[in-house]
């Protein structure tokens, strides 16, 4: 299913062929369809509009003229007829019979000559072929487009009375008119016609002379213009017959609408299909101007255009008596992506339109000027990246713009579809900008997708010679004239000769010999800065290496920690219990001292043992019945407590004592340190790049690394070497 966006068509100017089509349709209907012309959906739709082209095209030379398919709209008939009890005058039946009469002569036409047209006649094999609408309206109309007088039997006798009356008015005109002339009464016009009356020209002083109705004077007033009174009543009743005749003739159309109305559908089918022919001749018209032609459409994936022309630009030039340069270009398996590279103003932009319109146009119906033996396949899209691609309206620069392309060209394509950019890559800085368009390009090409690009950027063309199914290809452009041949050149990269066009252009020669000069000192400059940052990513390399280590070490404490948590809560809900059952003996034990004082001051042994045996009592009564085994394990888990928190004591007092005495060393290892000054080498301790003191500033200076500066404190660094 083909999908091909607006901006697509407008980047390639299609909208333009399309008014050169529209021009050449001879009616309104086709003007407007025409405009709609778009690439179709279906490879058979295609087809079948590329070959209906071709054939009216042959219809040009050959001795079978397609008859003349003009006709008058009747989108307001149409409209009518939809409406209950509405009714069509004259003139619309008259369209609708030119209408209905050139559909039924074409489709005949085609249907007798289907040896030579089977594609036209297929638009048109099912359409009926309705001679009854003729036949109903040649009930009515005569050939004039007149009601005819036996339309009806009344109309009939109406016209004739009407005729009788008429003759009556003019014999009695005369009369009057012999009369009053005779006695001198009229001016020398003697009559006139006024609201569509004849009326006697009597001289004003007369007036009253003559009998009749007055229906106006001159100008000057010296003229009276009267109907004379025998003619008078005729004209009456000539004016009730009119209007008789007219409701006749009303309800002789209503009949007659109501009559066509079942046909309203057909007659827009009519009406549908004539236009249809109408753009299919605009584009055969078309054809002819161009010499547009039909080359084979091939199931296999390859597109050669031999001798193709852009059509726009054909046209142009032809006005202006000027030439016109045709390219080859071929796309196949083993050479799907072309890079097009040379100097600006040498053709490539419209080399590269020139392939994206001749396709758009082939899958929209439309002949294209290549040679006959050309060939090329259907693609399901195309997109282009043509054209100055700053968006106003979304206040996107040129670069964002393009970035948002390629974004729905990675969306989109596919192993079937066409891919046109031109200036790929510009837009940002030069070595960034040419990178990622590299990338696009490889991924382009890894979906196996055909394109043409064209491009400065070496980069690509480098690109373009290392994978094996793309190539690069070139402008020609002569070195002598420094005049643009508009020949493309596949095979072989192309130069942007920007040094020679400047002094073709009248740049002075010493400017560009500068010019020169700093491109190679910048190549020294750019070669040292590279090194430098070359230098600085390896240390961002190890220090991200290093915080990605930590960073894993530090998940790793985490999870110890949240290990040792759990445990320290459980071991802390056991020094709990172990804490309440000292504190319990220790009450036991000061209850037993109280008892042994007491027994010591009264020797009394019968209230000592009944006090002991009510303490004893008192306590068995807060026990739990636990088994021997069970016991064990109690005292067992608080020995193994007791242990292990003696011997966590004594890890954390031992690493304590390592921290400060390493801390004592460190203090010493300052003392004993040179005071640092301005131009020394030094580095952070346990720090790895070194760099030279350019300021000090009472307890911190600031460092220069080379490519950065840094301000740090000095007792946290520590000298590398004195200054010289």
């Amino acid at each position: 299913m083909t999908s091909i966006n607006k901006k697509t068509l407008q980047d390639l100017e299609f909208n333009t062929v399309l008014e050169t089509v529209s021009a050449l349709c001879t009616t309104e209907a086709g003007k407007e369809a025409a405009m709609e012309i778009c690439p179709l959906k279906t490879e058979a739709g295609t087809m079948r509009a590329l070959k209906q082209t071709s054939e009216y095209v042959s219809s040009f030379t050959n001795n079978n003229i397609i008859p003349n398919h003009y006709f008058d709209s009747i989108d307001y008939e149409l409209k009518f007829l939809g409406i209950e009890n509405s009714f069509l005058e004259v003139s619309s039946f008259k369209k609708i019979q030119t209408l209905t009469d050139t559909t039924i002569t074409l489709i005949s036409y085609l249907k007798k000559f289907e040896e030579y047209y089977p594609n036209l006649y297929h638009e048109a094999e099912q359409t009926p072929l309705e001679k009854s609408i003729l036949k109903e309206i040649d009930n009515v109309l005569d050939k004039y487009g007149e009601i005819k007088d036996n339309a009806s039997l009344d109309l009939l006798n109406i016209r004739k009375n009407i005729n009788i009356v008429r003759g009556k008015i003019n014999q009695s005109f005369g009369a009057a008119l012999t009369q009053y002339n005779s006695s001198g009464y009229l001016d020398d016009i003697r009559e006139t016609v006024v609201e569509n009356r004849r009326v006697l020209a009597v001289i004003a002083m007369h007036r009253r002379k003559v009998k009749g109705s007055v229906l106006g004077t001159s100008k000057t007033g010296s003229i009276v213009y009267i109907e004379p009174e025998a003619t008078l009543r005729f004209s009456r009743e000539l004016n009730n017959l009119e209007y008789e005749e007219r409701e006749e003739i009303v309800r002789i159309l209503k009949n007659l609408t109501d009559a066509i109305r079942p046909f309203r559908d057909l007659l827009l089918e009519y009406q549908s299909f004539l236009t249809y022919i109408d753009v299919t001749a605009g584009k055969a018209k078309y054809a002819n101007k161009i010499n547009g032609l039909l080359p084979e459409i091939s199931k296999e994936r390859e597109m050669y255009f031999r001798e193709a022309y852009h059509p726009i630009l054909l046209l142009n030039n032809r006005a202006k008596n000027k030439p016109t340069y045709p390219q080859t270009i071929n796309l196949e398996q083993s050479s799907r992506i072309i890079v097009i590279s040379g100097p600006n103003a040498g053709g490539k932009s419209i080399t590269l339109k020139t392939v994206g319109l001749l396709q758009l146009m082939l899958q929209s119906g439309l002949l294209i000027p290549v040679h006959e033996r050309s060939k090329t396949f259907l693609f399901d899209r195309i997109l282009t990246d043509i054209g100055d691609n700053q968006s106003i309206e979304n206040h996107l620069s040129t670069y964002s713009y393009r970035l948002k392309n390629m974004n729905y060209f990675l969306k989109k394509c596919n192993d079937n579809t066409l891919f046109l950019i031109d200036e790929f890559g510009t837009g940002s800085d030069p070595e960034l900008g040419g990178a990622l368009a590299e990338v696009f390009l490889e991924e382009f090409y890894d979906r196996e997708a055909y394109g043409i690009i064209t491009t400065h950027y070496t980069n690509l063309k480098i690109l373009a010679d290392e994978l094996p199914n793309a190539t690069n290809a070139n402008m020609l452009f002569d070195e002598k004239s420094l005049e643009p041949m508009y020949k493309l050149n596949v095979g072989q990269a192309g130069s942007s000769f920007t040094f020679e066009v400047a002094q073709k252009n009248g740049i002075p020669f010493s400017l560009i010999n500068r010019a020169k000069k700093k491109v190679e000192g910048d190549k020294v400059r750019f070669d040292k800065t590279i090194a430098n940052l070359q230098k600085e990513r390896h240390k961002l390399e190890r220090t991200s290496q290093n915080l990605k280590e930590e960073e894993t070490k530090a998940r790793d404490e985490s999870k110890k920690m949240e290990t040792i948590n759990a445990k320290i809560q459980e071991k802390l809900e056991r020094y709990q219990e172990l804490f309440d059952s000292n504190q319990r003996l220790v009450a036991l034990g000061q209850r037993l001292d109280d008892l042994s004082e007491k027994y010591f001051n009264n020797k009394s042994k019968k209230t000592l043992f009944g006090e002991v045996l009510k303490v004893v009592e008192i306590e068995n009564s807060k026990r739990k019945k636990v088994t021997i085994k069970e016991k064990k394990e109690k005292e067992a888990q608080q020995k193994e407590l007791i242990k292990e928190v003696e011997q966590k004591v004594e890890v954390i007092r031992k690493e304590k004592k390592e921290e400060k005495a390493k801390k004592q060393l460190q203090d010493a290892q300052k003392k004993t340190n040179f005071p640092l000054k301005v131009g020394d080498r030094v580095r952070m301790i346990d720090g790895r790049s070194v760099g030279t003191i350019d300021v000090i500033e009472k307890n911190k200076a600031t460092v220069n690394y080379g490519i950065f500066t840094s301000k740090v404190s000095l007792d946290q660094l520590e000298m590398v070497e004195r200054k010289k």
